[in-house]
């Protein structure tokens, strides 16, 4: 069973097995939970880092489709031209449950690319529907348009989620 780990430092998704099928620890959070909750938002922060190091942070709209998050974006964009040449990003989700305090979050590093818009990959991930959010007003025609495809890790730190 895929469950997240607690720490006092956040949360990790790792794979780990129960002895008993009793239900989850109050120190683990399943890691269904995690793609849920990353999978129903549509807002992150995405950084990247130029190859001379200077960092940038962006906010995004991104849809999920499989073990990807799609951004559509300009191939001319800072973030696009960092993900060329850099592809280790960092992505945080907020997570927001309640009307007022902060939100949770989800954390994590990954690597990412940019996509052409004739790419088969994200062809194949229109056609499931899952991208209709960063698909529905014209970014398949859009000059100069690229996505920036971003994996999902097997680690994750998460931030009051599950709380």
């Amino acid at each position: 069973m895929e469950t997240l780990k607690r720490s006092p430092y956040g949360s990790v998704m790792e794979t780990t097995q129960h002895t008993s099928p009793s239900t989850p620890s109050p120190l683990e959070l399943p890691a269904q939970d995690v793609l849920e909750a990353i999978g129903t938002r549509s807002f992150a922060t995405l950084a990247s880092t130029s190859a001379n190091g200077w960092p940038h942070a962006a906010g995004v709209l991104y849809a999920m489709s499989g073990e990807h998050l799609y951004v559509s974006t300009i191939g001319t964009s800072r973030k696009a031209r960092n993900i060329a040449e850099n592809p280790r990003v960092a992505v945080t989700v907020p997570v927001q449950r309640i009307p007022f305090g902060p939100p949770a979050s989800i954390i994590f590093q990954t690597s990412a690319r940019v996509v052409r818009l004739d790419d088969p990959e994200l062809h194949a991930a229109v056609a499931t529907g899952d991208l209709k959010a960063v698909t529905g007003h014209g970014e398949l025609e859009l000059p100069g348009g690229v996505f920036i495809q971003i994996a999902l890790p097997r680690k994750v730190v998460t931030y009051g989620l599950g709380m």
